[in-house]
């Protein structure tokens, strides 16, 4: 990948994590803000629901793309799009077994047990719903899947061998628990945001490449330092205030999205950052730091490598001033160090 092909896939990383922030997510919640959440889905629970079961006719206007089945002796159809159709039940999917991308989205759907049944599902889509939990029997062909903005708290359950991209952003997940690395090998993509997570340091998934966690609680990165091949980390409006947790064992990170946090005194901590080989972008607007004088030239001289900070590329001009400014301080720090052992040395001969 060249260098601007990178730069590229930073920039629309970022614009389509903007879009998808809902309106009010990140912004600064109060510390009764779980109790306040808990009191408005009560009251959309209490809310009456009318009943809509899945039924045959919107089945059969539902269903396209004729193919054939698994055993190649028959047809049938694997699309079903059932989305905003404001159906409460899907019992009736148990027998399309050879149903392979399904969109629920935007109905009213609180149990999807019934598609475990679904063996030769490939994408799944249930977006929008009522569901509160995610748990399902393992689907040996499914490859993606997408929980967002429903009522699930709890990642159990969840253990495709093929999965590669999962999504359950905008539930009411406090904790990771359940992930299994050796169930979920394939995994690459995990998307958390808008959740109530306090702490990175379940997410045990070695082969994940891109981990978005905005808009949760997260004080400090931790954990993660198992994850060698992630390349993009997302933890924009969060409440992190270090950034300790990174290590060299992260040798693909190359993105990392750090807006709106609790950042201050911006050189011990870019300084932790230097241990990553491959880092190229990171954002840092919106903290403390990010008001600090010389914010640019700093982060410039403790990360050599950086191509760009928050959404501006460093230039030439910049660059030079960074390196005679880091080699003025090496210099620096030389003669300092060959002062305090010229002192060692004679409080040693004092001494004798």
């Amino acid at each position: 990948m060249s260098d601007q092909e990178g730069s590229d896939n930073f920039e629309e990383t970022e614009e389509q994590e903007e879009e998808q922030l809902p309106e009010g997510v990140g912004e600064e919640e109060s510390e009764n803000s779980d109790d306040e959440d808990e009191k408005a889905w009560k009251t959309e629970e209490e809310e009456e629901i009318v009943d809509k079961p899945l039924s045959e006719e919107i089945i059969a206007e539902s269903l396209s793309l004729l193919c054939k089945t698994g055993d190649g002796l028959a047809h049938a159809y694997v699309r079903l799009d059932i989305h905003d159709k404001e159906v409460t039940d899907i019992s009736m999917l148990k027998s399309f077994i050879h149903v392979r991308y399904v969109d629920l989205t935007k109905n009213k759907i609180k149990d999807i047990s019934v598609l475990s049944n679904l063996t030769h599902l490939l994408t799944l889509k249930a977006d929008a719903n009522m569901i509160t939990g995610a748990k399902l029997e393992e689907l040996p062909y499914l490859q993606v899947a997408s929980f967002n903005q429903n009522k699930i708290t709890s990642t159990e359950g969840i253990n495709h061998p093929l999965l590669e991209q999962l999504s359950l952003s905008f539930n009411r997940i406090k904790y990771i628990t359940g992930l299994e690395p050796s169930k979920l090998a394939r995994l690459h993509t995990l998307e958390l945001r808008g959740n109530k997570l306090r702490s990175t340091a379940a997410i045990n998934l070695p082969n994940l490449k891109n981990l978005f966690l905005a808009a949760n609680k997260i004080t400090k990165v931790e954990g993660l330092d198992r994850m060698e091949h992630l390349s993009s980390l997302h933890l924009r409006d969060n409440k992190i205030n270090t950034l300790d947790g990174f290590s060299d064992q992260m040798k693909h990170l190359q993105y990392i999205n750090l807006r709106g946090n609790d950042l201050s005194e911006l050189k011990p901590q870019v300084k932790k950052l230097s241990c990553l080989p491959m880092l190229r972008a990171i954002v840092m607007s919106e903290n403390p730091v990010a008001e600090e004088e010389e914010y640019r030239i700093e982060v410039l001289i403790a990360l050599r490598r950086i191509e760009r900070l928050d959404k501006d590329e460093y230039q030439d001009d910049e660059r030079e001033e960074a390196q005679q400014i880091y080699e003025q301080r090496r210099q620096e720090e030389q003669v300092t160090e060959g002062e305090e052992v010229i002192h060692s040395d004679n409080d040693e001969q004092t001494a004798d």
